[in-house]
């Protein structure tokens, strides 16, 4: 019984099968196509992209200093301080100056002035806000606590309080310039 079944299925399966080879005698219609479609012009191919020229670099900073190693070992003995430890902070408890709210890097010097007063050279220093500022020596800018030691028509230097990285703070010089003198 089981043998008559499968013959009975695998002749079902292969009368199926065979019913879709069809052979067709007249084929005019698919050689009219063909001719149509080698008788249409061509499609055009985009050129390809022009090849970059590779320019070589060579790195000519293995001999400056490595920026992942200290400046100067660290050495603590017993009974010593450490070189971080210095008596240089910033004052905390002092209300701090309208532009010690922006970074230098966002002031802009202007131009300078001078006080009809006494003669003094007032630079002009613009912020982030489009308002120009009269800068004079000992004001105050800057995030990191800078004081103006010195200005002039080219520019303001400044002494900024920075921390140093050991724990300590070390001084820096900063300089504003006027734009196009540089």
């Amino acid at each position: 019984m089981t043998s008559l079944i499968r013959t009975c299925c695998l002749s079902v399966g292969l009368l199926i099968g065979v019913q879709g080879c069809v052979w067709v005698d007249d084929t005019s219609d698919l050689r009219v196509f063909i001719r149509e479609k080698l008788a249409a012009p061509g499609g055009t191919f985009e050129p390809l992209p022009e090849l970059l020229v590779y320019e070589s670099f060579v790195y000519e900073g293995s001999s400056q200093r490595d920026p992942f190693v200290p400046l100067a070992p660290l050495i603590v003995q017993e009974n010593d301080t450490l070189p971080s430890q210095s008596t240089l902070t910033p004052d905390f408890d002092r209300i701090k100056e309208y532009l010690e709210g922006f970074p230098i890097d966002q002031l802009v010097m202007v131009g300078t002035i001078s006080s009809p007063v006494n003669g003094e050279l007032v630079a002009l220093v613009r912020d982030t806000n489009a308002e120009v500022h009269q800068i004079r020596l000992g004001a105050r800018m800057g995030l990191d606590f800078g004081v103006v030691v010195d200005l002039n028509e080219r520019g303001i230097e400044l002494k900024e309080i920075v921390v140093d990285g050991r724990g300590g703070w070390i001084s820096r010089s900063r300089t504003i310039k006027l734009p196009g003198l540089e």
